[in-house]
C-alpha cells in the first residue's frame, strides 16, 4: 500500500509516538483520524489532522469514533493501534521494615488490561468490521505491541497486555486474510516520549547503558517500521522488535 492511499484512525495520537506518526503521515499525503483522552494536546497536532476524543476502554466510544472517523475521511483502510497506559508495580512486596505485604491492586491491573488490551481489540474489531462494509478492499492493522512482552519485573499487567496483543496480530492476520486485511505489530524498546522522560533518572541511565546501540529510541525509528509494514504487501501476522537490541532481564 502507498502511504498517500491510507485513511488511517490513529489511538493515543495526541502525543509522543502517536503524534508522530500522525504527522509524518500527513506529510506523506495521508488521511488521518487521531483519537485520544489527551483533547488539550490533540489540540498541537498539524492543521488536517481530523481529531475527536477517544476513550479505547468504552466499546461504545470505540464504535462511534470508527464510524465518525470513516464519515469524516470518506472510508477507512487502516488503523495503528497505539493508545496505552502504564500502572507498574510488582505482583506482591514485602517491606523489610515492616513486612507487610503489599499487592498489585486490582485497579492496576484492570485499567491497563482495560486500555490496553480490551481497548485496542475493540479498535480492530470494529474497524475490521467497517473495513468489511461493502466490497472489501486492501486493508493494513498495526498493533503497537513492546518489548516487554517477554516479560519485565514489575509489569504484570502491561506485560500480560502486550505478550497477548503481539499474540493476537496473528490471529486476526489469519481471520482477516480472506478480507485482504494485514494485521502486523511493532514491538518498541526505549523510546523517548513524554512517559520516558518522567522515568527516575537512575533507572533511566541504566536502561540506556544496556542497549547496544548506545542510545535511547526516537519515536521516527518506529515510523520507520509503520512504514515499513504498509508499504510491504508480502509482511503479514508477525511482529516486529525495533530496540536496539535490548533484551530486558
Amino acid at each position: 500500500m502507498k502511504l498517500s492511499d491510507l485513511k488511517v484512525i490513529i489511538t493515543g495520537g495526541a502525543q509522543g509516538m502517536g503524534a508522530h506518526f500522525a504527522t509524518r503521515l500527513l506529510e506523506a499525503g495521508a488521511s488521518v483520524a487521531v483519537g485520544d483522552v489527551a483533547e488539550e494536546a490533540m489540540a498541537s497536532l498539524p492543521s488536517g489532522i481530523h481529531t475527536r476524543r477517544l476513550d479505547v476502554s468504552d466499546e461504545a466510544d470505540v464504535a462511534s469514533f470508527v464510524a465518525w472517523a470513516h464519515e469524516a475521511m470518506g472510508g477507512l483502510n487502516a488503523l495503528v493501534n497505539n493508545a496505552g497506559i502504564i500502572r507498574d508495580g510488582l505482583l506482591v512486596k514485602k517491606d523489610r521494615n515492616t513486612g507487610e505485604v503489599k499487592k498489585l491492586s486490582t485497579e492496576a491491573w484492570d485499567a491497563v488490561i482495560g486500555v490496553n488490551l480490551t481497548g485496542a481489540t475493540m479498535m480492530v474489531r470494529e474497524v475490521a468490521a467497517k473495513m468489511l462494509e461493502g466490497d472489501p478492499t486492501p486493508g493494513v492493522i498495526i498493533n503497537i505491541s513492546s518489548i516487554s512482552r517477554h516479560g519485565n519485573r514489575g509489569q504484570s499487567n502491561y506485560v500480560s497486555a502486550k505478550a497477548a496483543l503481539a499474540a493476537n496480530t496473528v490471529t486476526w492476520a489469519r481471520e482477516l486474510a480472506r478480507y485482504k486485511i494485514r494485521v502486523g505489530a511493532i514491538a518498541p524498546g526505549m523510546i523517548e516520549t513524554p512517559m520516558t522522560k518522567g522515568m527516575n533518572q537512575k533507572a533511566r541511565d541504566a536502561l540506556v547503558a544496556a542497549i547496544p546501540v548506545g542510545r535511547i529510541g526516537d519515536p521516527e525509528d518506529i515510523y520507520a517500521a509503520v512504514k515499513f509494514i504498509v508499504e510491504c504487501e508480502y509482511f503479514n501476522a508477525r511482529c516486529v522488535d525495533v530496540d536496539g537490541g535490548l533484551v530486558m532481564t
